[in-house]
């Protein structure tokens, strides 16, 4: 990589880096006024019970307390200015700071995603080149029926299935949870066997994606001149697929590696609830429901970021790997 590249992938960061940060200052401020529009109290919420009988005078109290008695742009600005020194606030609905929330939460998460993500990268990629090879034939006929089936597939739903199929019918993997039963203890094998459906899942539901863009883009390219010209000078079908074929062809995989981030999450988030899976989708609903400002404020900053470094990376990968990209122009 020479040192024009480098400068170049390094200016691109810093556009991007100044452009996200009015887009991340109106989405909170977005979360905060819908927050504010919620028939849902927040004090209410936070008392429970316990709030039906309290008196006014008692809930006001409670309301300064939890910063929720002024307008919802000055909460908002509150709660910017806060997060700029790292102080994300307290959670109402579960009663932590929500760094110590994201904290315990987000590496489950991103473990989950990690995994999911790059089994339906490899898996989908192998399906759509054998796919390409012989467009028309049996194999690509199934693989894009299936793809297309899939694509249709809610994430809860083939969660649903697997814990059906695996746990209840062949008993060859958990259902849900982090620990076996009457455990506390999170060990290497365990994770794996609970981490294992979750996953799979996941990973699936994101498979289709790549399987379709795969077979397109690779076997576009197998009809390129330049493709037809190794062929005709004999060289073997595996060199013809691999030296030439493949690094144009898996071009447009570059770009849909971002765009598929936003997707990811939602369907992390399904497949989390579903199998109690303990990363940021309970902390998600409850703050939904709970009109949990500050918590709520920082899980969609964090979802927003996901998906602007996403876009960030598939432009950078595009603009690597294609020389006739400029990344100045990105």
């Amino acid at each position: 990589m020479t040192d024009t590249v480098i400068r170049a992938a390094a200016r691109l960061v810093g556009r991007r880096v100044l452009a996200a940060i009015p887009v991340l200052a109106a989405v909170t401020f977005g979360v905060f006024a819908v927050a504010a529009a919620s028939p849902f109290d927040p004090v209410q919420q936070y008392a429970g019970s316990a709030g039906l009988s309290a008196s006014q005078e008692t809930l006001d109290q409670l309301r300064s307390n939890l910063n929720v008695d002024g307008p919802f742009p000055q909460r908002w600005w509150d709660w910017l200015t806060g997060a700029l020194v790292g102080d994300l606030g307290d959670s109402t609905s579960l009663r932590q700071p929500v760094a110590q929330v994201i904290g315990e939460r987000l590496g489950w998460s991103v473990l989950l995603c990690a995994v999911g993500f790059a089994f339906a990268v490899l898996v989908g990629t192998a399906l759509g080149v054998a796919a390409a090879r012989r467009r028309g034939g049996v194999f690509d006929r199934a693989v894009t029926s299936l793809a297309y089936t899939l694509e249709a597939a809610p994430p809860f739903w083939l969660g649903l299935l697997g814990i059906w199929l695996f746990a209840v019918q062949l008993d060859v993997l958990p259902a849900g949870g982090l620990t076996d039963s009457g455990s506390d203890l999170v060990t290497a094998g365990a994770l794996v066997r609970h981490l294992a459906l979750p996953a799979l899942v996941l990973g699936i539901s994101q498979v289709p994606w790549f399987l379709l863009y795969v077979r397109q883009g690779v076997g576009d390219a197998l009809e390129e001149d330049a493709v037809r010209g190794a062929r005709a000078r004999g060289l073997a079908e595996r060199t013809v697929l691999l030296r030439h074929a493949l690094r144009s062809g898996l071009l447009p995989l570059l770009t849909l590696v971002g765009s598929r981030v936003p997707e990811l999450i939602t369907g992390a988030l399904l497949v989390e609830t579903v199998f109690s899976w303990p990363g940021i989708a309970s902390a998600t609903v409850k703050a939904a429901t709970a009109t949990d400002f500050p918590l709520l404020a920082a899980l969609t900053t964090l979802a927003t970021v996901a998906v602007l470094a996403g876009n960030l990376l598939s432009d950078l990968l595009y603009g690597l790997a294609d020389p006739r990209v400029a990344l100045e122009e990105m």
